[in-house]
């Protein structure tokens, strides 16, 4: 499975943000300190949230991000894709004629990556944000 830093790094940051927001605006310091997570990374990582309805700023003296929805409505799969990821667990892509590994047919295990991948992208899927915060 390849699920980089940026992926984690958002779900976390968005934890984060959903465990605070009680506070008002949280700052992306705060968010950095309390998940030791550079605060230029969380810049990055906080304009495509913001670019994909997920977070909204304010600026100002008590300035920060705030959720655009509830915690309930979003989806894990709607942050991990937000900051370009995929969850992968095949070498090939589905749609492509050529089979795995550059060959004219698709390797002996292809199904049960697929079948693997389906299920992880149908986990992140089912959990939300509001999930994330409860177990704590």
């Amino acid at each position: 499975m390849k699920l980089t830093n940026k992926g984690r790094y958002a779900v976390m940051a968005m934890a984060d943000l959903a465990s605070n927001e009680s506070k008002g605006p949280i700052s992306l310091t705060e968010i950095s300190i309390r998940q030791n997570i550079s605060l230029a990374y969380l810049e990055q990582i906080f304009i495509k949230l913001k670019n994909n309805k997920l977070v909204k700023s304010s600026r100002g003296a008590n300035g920060g991000y705030v959720l655009e929805k509830s915690a309930s409505e979003i989806k894990l799969s709607n942050i991990i894709y937000a900051v370009d990821e995929e969850v992968k667990t095949l070498n090939c892509k589905k749609s492509s004629k050529r089979g795995c590994n550059n060959k004219s047919t698709k390797c002996i295990t292809h199904n049960l990556w697929d079948k693997l991948d389906q299920h992880i992208n149908g986990f992140f899927e089912k959990v939300r944000l509001q999930d994330l915060t409860r177990n704590n």
